[in-house]
């Protein structure tokens, strides 16, 4: 059972403010992300799941507004911190937040309990050799795709476990593998992406913000 003195005791955090949709939410991250990063091989499960990224905002945002629909099942994969996955389900939503680093994981079920977030469901999820039986009506994730090595991995479980006419949103920064993931998904699934630009005092930040849904008969 997941306690908030031991993950207080374990990790030195810092609290960061956000507001989606309207509301105010709370999220716990890393001081540092020193002690995640391996000495040896820095580059190696290198923690990009600390920080909150501009498209997770992006997504959290979309995951608010978006109409509630009885009986739909969302999973959120590769969530890092949970944001986009905790608002959603703050909004109503029946949303499923995996992660395979253990940290996150522990992160993740910190902010759902600073943000009461009660009923949500947090699981350790392998892309290489996924456990599960549910079937999703959405998938949805924001910074995803980093290495041409997951590509194959992640169109598996999309195939494995989204429902027959469900749908996946990815949100994130463009970057050379994020393009040549959709060109690979063009293949099986029908998008639609629309670029949008955050701008902050310092710099302008270029998001593609995707829906991919599976062209019937093509698997």
């Amino acid at each position: 059972m997941f306690s908030i003195e031991k993950f207080k005791s374990r990790y030195e955090v810092e609290i960061h403010n956000l507001m989606i949709g309207g509301r105010k939410f709370s999220y716990f991250l890393p001081c540092s992300i020193e002690p995640f990063i391996d000495s040896d091989f820095p580059m190696n499960n290198f923690p990009l799941w600390a920080k909150v990224w501009p498209s997770a905002l992006v997504l959290a945002d979309f995951m608010a507004a978006q109409p509630l629909e009885n009986e739909k099942k969302i999973l959120e994969i590769g969530a890092g911190l949970g944001v986009a996955g905790i608002a959603a389900s703050m909004f109503g939503h029946d949303v499923t937040i995996s992660e395979f680093d253990t940290h996150a994981i522990e992160f993740i079920k910190a902010n759902a309990f600073i943000n009461e977030s009660g009923d949500i469901t947090v699981i350790s999820l392998d892309w290489n050799d996924p456990p599960l039986s549910t079937q999703y009506d959405q998938i949805i994730g924001s910074e995803v795709i980093f290495r041409k090595q997951d590509f194959a991995p992640i169109q598996k479980l999309f195939n494995s476990i989204l429902k027959p006419n469900g749908e996946v949103i990815f949100v994130s920064e463009i970057r050379k593998p994020v393009i040549e993931f959709y060109q690979n998904m063009q293949n099986s699934y029908k998008l639609t992406a629309q670029q949008k630009v955050l701008s902050s005092d310092n710099e302008k930040i270029k998001i593609i913000f995707c829906r991919m849904k599976q062209e019937a008969g093509i698997i």
